[in-house]
């Protein structure tokens, strides 16, 4: 099968699944509610999206394992047993909290063992050194107290790039979006001559279908949601491709820059003031773009631009380039944030310090 085919056939079974994801979603009440300030939607809508994308992944990638049969001795058997194995972990934890609405302290438990699961297969670990564009390699593969340095590395990726995608999880179509693109650029990144890695383009591409298939009905306005076990399985995935690809982080980092400064500025914000650097509210740079007028698809497709824009630049840039581009995205970052406060409050003059408040209440 073509690279073609197997994006096709990831977004056609995930059109078919996710329709039956919304329909079982409202069977059994897995909803959410729009029961306070910082829901946008007027209505209930369905989770559970996160398993249809999973499903389509899980059984185009065992037909592609079937039908190209990859060579094992590139990416061994046992790193997609534990790819497997967190991306189920993701689901039964995100279902769990979609449904019985678990403590946000309880909520780093599931990624952190999905996480534990693809650096325990080995993904990762082998790599000993990261590049430095201003020298040589920094070596992470020295072992302190018997662990890994390139271990720990790659489990404190992983969890950032889950709840990245996690918190992104606030607009329509947002996450799966920029997931897309960031899948989209991996593939591209693994056909480029001088990284050659067909099995991670093949990944890649199955795993881009199967956002495209969901994406068709979470546009907004839509009829589903990610849930919890959507919105970390793509961070999930995003942060396996990179590693798989052969360390490709900064790459991840330039589609993914805008939403993780944003993450990295909202939990600041909360540990800053008391609160819980997992409880969800309106702090983040898509509400703000929605506070200055934008509407869900303007802001939205902001944020697509931005993210496409360095993550296929990133494509054709090494080490030093990637480097000023990242410096770069976060000049854009500040400018974009000091850009909305500067708007809202001419907008509103009478609220001088929308910007600082978490959930509706002035953090002083």
């Amino acid at each position: 099968m073509t690279y073609l085919a197997y994006f096709l056939a990831a977004a056609a079974l995930s059109a078919i699944f996710t329709p039956l994801a919304r329909k079982t979603a409202f069977r059994f009440g897995v909803l959410d509610i729009p029961n306070s300030p910082r829901k946008i939607q007027k209505t209930p809508k369905a989770l559970l999206g996160g398993t249809a994308i999973f499903l389509a992944f899980f059984l185009v990638t065992l037909s592609y394992l079937y039908l190209s049969k990859p060579d094992f001795a590139i990416v061994p058997l046992k790193f997609y047993l534990g790819i497997f194995s967190g991306a189920l972990i993701l689901m039964l934890g995100g279902v769990l909290d979609d449904k019985f609405n678990l403590p946000p302290k309880l909520l780093w438990l599931f990624p952190g063992a999905a996480s534990a699961c693809v650096v325990s297969s080995g993904i990762g670990v082998g790599i000993t050194a990261l590049s430095n564009p201003f020298g040589s390699a920094i070596n992470i593969g020295f072992v302190f107290l018997g662990i890994k340095l390139s271990a720990v590395i790659m489990w404190l990726w992983m969890m950032g790039m889950i709840f990245t995608t996690k918190f992104l999880d606030g607009l329509d179509g947002l996450c799966a979006g920029i997931a897309l693109i960031g899948g989209t650029t991996l593939f591209a990144l693994s056909l480029a001559q001088h990284i050659n890695q067909p099995i991670t383009a093949s990944l890649a591409i199955i795993f881009a279908g199967s956002i495209a298939g969901f994406l068709i009905y979470n546009f907004h306005p839509a009829s589903i949601f990610l849930g919890e076990s959507g919105s970390t399985f793509l961070g999930f995935m995003l942060g396996v491709l990179a590693i798989i690809l052969g360390g490709k982080i900064a790459t991840a980092l330039l589609v993914m820059g805008i939403p993780i400064l944003d993450v990295a500025w909202a939990i600041m914000r909360r540990i800053w003031y008391g609160q819980s650097p997992f409880k969800a509210d309106k702090s983040h740079l898509h509400h703000r773009l929605l506070d200055i007028g934008l509407s869900q698809r303007q802001a939205v497709f902001t944020l697509f631009g931005i993210s496409a824009l360095f993550g296929f630049t990133a494509v054709f840039l090494q080490s030093m380039g990637k480097l000023i581009a990242l410096l770069l995205l976060f000049c854009v970052m500040m400018g974009l944030a000091i850009t909305l406060v500067m708007i809202y409050k001419r907008q509103h003059p009478h609220i001088p310090d929308l910007f600082d408040k978490v959930d509706g209440k002035a953090q002083k």
